[in-house]
């Protein structure tokens, strides 16, 4: 797993549980620290024994010129979130699409009605396509800096969905509230947030109040948790997904890339939400 920073990442817990129940006793798995500048030079170093790697931000849209292929999930995000290493080859692909589709599937959240997403970036994109191959139309999505958000707008048109900007921030909060249909306030089918942790507590504020409503919240964080987003959303009655699910089915996908083999998801839950549970 490459990343900056990259301390806190569960992901050495998922893999290598999943290589213990998949009886790969030669497999290891570790967390290196890496920035954007020090991809290109770490990749140069990497031998024949390495099988692939796990990228998080801000390593995402930095691999893709590094690349000798990728699948079609990485041309249509713009981001790709693991590489397999065989043969002298870079292979890029993105799990973060599947895993997502997933996780909302097994939450049992439909996406036949408004959806409402917090942030514009890498993890925003792949959330996007993983809405469009979802069901959903159209994504109202709350930026900070609309003129930032070209790599999102080029993903929903290829990806077929469109997108309605509206700014991140108190003015525009009643706008969000009523969601655009045409003056009736409703809930949100799915309130979807990919900021970092404490972006989402003004929102989390409305929820509060009573001022935005959704059928269902989906953090991407994970850790701490439940963000404050979540657990407005839980005690307001919506239903919660956790970041960590997202988390457990994109690793899924990037085990069975790697070994060949699926993965053992139930054991990589459970040892995941053991060492969040021994966590502060």
């Amino acid at each position: 797993m490459l990343g900056s920073p990259i301390a806190h990442s569960l992901s050495p817990v998922l893999h290598t549980a999943a290589y213990r129940e998949l009886g790969l006793t030669g497999w290891t798995y570790q967390a290196i620290e890496c920035d954007e500048a020090g991809l290109p030079r770490l990749l140069a170093t990497l031998g024949p024994e390495w099988a692939g790697l796990s990228l998080t931000m801000p390593l995402k849209r930095a691999v893709l010129p590094l690349l000798d292929r990728s699948d079609p999930l990485v041309a249509a995000t713009g981001a790709a979130n693991t590489v397999l290493l065989a043969g002298g080859s870079r292979a890029g692909f993105n799990t973060d699409v599947p895993g997502m589709i997933t996780a909302l599937a097994e939450a049992g959240v439909t996406l036949d009605g408004p959806v409402l997403m917090l942030g514009g970036g890498a993890t925003a994109c792949s959330a996007l396509a993983a809405l469009s191959r979802g069901g959903a139309a159209t994504v109202t999505v709350a930026v900070r800096n609309p003129a930032a958000a070209g790599p999102l707008l080029e993903v929903a048109g290829r990806c077929g969905i469109q997108v309605r900007l509206v700014a991140f921030g108190p003015g525009e909060q009643r706008d969000i509230w009523l969601g655009n249909q045409r003056g009736r306030a409703q809930p949100w089918r799915l309130v979807l947030s990919t900021v970092p942790g404490g972006a989402a507590d003004e929102y989390a504020d409305l929820i509060v109040r009573g001022q935005l409503a959704a059928d269902a919240v989906f953090d991407v964080l994970y850790y701490p948790w439940p963000t404050r987003i979540a657990a407005a959303a839980g005690t307001a009655g919506a239903s919660v997904i956790s970041g960590f699910e997202l988390l457990l089915h994109q690793a899924a996908g990037q085990v069975r890339l790697m070994t060949g083999t699926a993965a053992p998801v139930e054991a990589m839950r459970a040892a995941g939400l053991a060492a969040l549970a021994g966590r502060p």
